[in-house]
């Protein structure tokens, strides 16, 4: 099962700063518990800024992260919304794109070029993820060479009831393409186990690391998949 953990810093209490050192902390968190992706998604803020708080970012996972044996790879990656500059900037391991941002494989094209061409310190080849919330979506995604698809919202959201959620028989359906599918919307300890048994290939979420102990998040998922 693999665990994707999206920040959003304006859930945290306290100033600006206090945010962005919650997110950190919260972060560094994940990593010690060796949650697979980090997104980063703090979309309000400036390209100047959110490069700032991806070096940071960056910074914190290295810090606590191994390295996968025999490799240079770490086990928790983190990917930047939207923005491929920022992410080979900061030595990022990939992007998380809306459905309506550039193609996977345009950002396959862009990362290529920056590691042959400008002998960056990134990797080789970097994980895109891509948000879904048809089956459409999914194919599409499929087709344009993305790792993974997030599908959402899934199940109905306390925050947001006014969003229609997709359902789990649309995740059944997507689930069955060749790509993973990582379901995210809705989702807490007493119902994730229903996602899981749907075919999703893990959980994504914000409240629910966000809000509560990481590890005792990461065990109770896993006693329930069992």
């Amino acid at each position: 099962m693999l665990f994707y953990y999206i920040t959003d810093r304006i859930q945290f209490p306290g100033s600006e700063t206090e945010r962005r050192e919650s997110v950190l902390r919260k972060v560094a968190e994940a990593t010690r518990c060796g949650v697979d992706f980090i997104q980063l998604r703090e979309k309000d803020l400036p390209v100047r800024d959110l490069e700032k708080l991806a070096f940071e970012t960056v910074r914190v996972i290295r810090e606590n992260s191994p390295l996968i044996s025999n490799s240079r790879a770490r086990q928790t990656k983190l990917l930047i919304n939207s923005r491929t500059d920022v992410a080979i900037s900061c030595g990022a391991d990939g992007v998380h794109l809306q459905s309506t941002d550039v193609r996977p494989r345009d950002v396959l094209e862009v990362w290529t070029k920056a590691t042959h061409d400008e002998g960056l310190d990134i990797p080789q080849q970097p994980s895109v993820i891509v948000s879904c919330h048809t089956l459409s979506d999914v194919v599409r995604t499929e087709e344009n060479g993305a790792n993974f698809a997030v599908l959402g919202p899934v199940l109905e959201k306390k925050s947001a009831p006014e969003i229609l959620p997709t359902g789990l028989n649309l995740l059944r359906e997507a689930c069955e393409r060749k790509i993973p599918v990582l379901a995210l919307g809705g989702i807490n300890l007493a119902n994730a186990h229903l996602c899981i048994e749907a075919g999703a290939a893990g959980i994504a979420a914000i409240r629910l690391f966000q809000e509560n102990n990481i590890a005792d998040v990461m065990c109770k998922l896993h006693e329930r998949k069992v």
